[in-house]
């Protein structure tokens, strides 16, 4: 496999570039201009033009013929589907996981859930939003696992790529607050509860109501700053 110095600086450039649209650095249908880039991560073109090519292909960027570059719009639209994809799909491989997966996979689930409801220990605002949604998704991923679908988890992956710039609008909005703290526990709490009952039906019914209760408040922030 090729690891060369320039193949590395064009996936530096990727994910600086990825994480900065996540968060809003550059809005939607902003233009990205390979000067403003080039100053911003000290890169050059090469390794920029990569990186857009791979984020055209996720759909957070969109090529404009002869004109360069430009954020992907975001609308509510794409928000409803997005989520409900997302959610009909994670209820479907948690129901394969509960099927398919064994004692390790369960530990696994456990594990990732006691450190996940010990993300209090931090200090700033942006520290836990980062501990906290790096540890959720880890959580989420060890009960994926168990579907053992390696295409299944892939397109899982991609779907999560999409849906991240809404995701971070609510996670922005709640600054992730004591309360929502606690709610959120309670739900990771009682779907462990059910999964390690292997009640799969029921699981993956939580699961799909699990990942929708950010799109009411999503849908608020997106009309609050001019999104919809």
């Amino acid at each position: 496999m090729d690891t060369s110095p320039r193949q590395n600086l064009g996936i530096t450039a990727y994910r600086w570039l990825k994480r900065d649209i996540i968060r809003g650095v550059f809005p939607p249908g902003e233009k990205l201009l390979m000067s403003a880039l080039k100053e911003r991560y000290e890169l050059g073109i090469g390794p920029l033009r990569e990186a857009l090519s791979q984020l055209v292909a996720e759909r957070l960027v969109v090529a404009i013929s002869q004109r360069g570059y430009r954020v992907a719009p975001m609308s509510l639209a794409e928000l409803a589907d997005l989520y409900d994809a997302r959610a009909q799909l994670e209820g479907l491989i948690l129901r394969l996981a509960i099927e398919r997966g064994d004692d390790a996979w369960e530990a696994e689930i456990l594990a990732k859930a006691h450190t996940l409801a010990k993300v209090m220990e931090v200090n700033t605002p942006d520290e836990l939003m980062e501990v906290w949604d790096t540890r959720h998704k880890a959580f989420h991923t060890a009960i994926a696992s168990g579907c053992n679908s390696h295409n299944l988890l892939q397109v899982r992956e991609g779907l999560f790529d999409q849906v991240e710039r809404y995701r971070h609008l609510w996670l922005r909005e709640t600054v992730l607050s004591e309360a929502a703290l606690e709610r959120k526990r309670q739900e990771h709490a009682a779907l462990v509860e059910v999964i390690l009952q292997r009640q799969a039906e029921r699981a993956a019914e939580m699961m799909r109501d699990h990942l929708m209760t950010p799109v009411p408040i999503i849908t608020e922030v997106m009309k609050r700053q001019g999104l919809a």
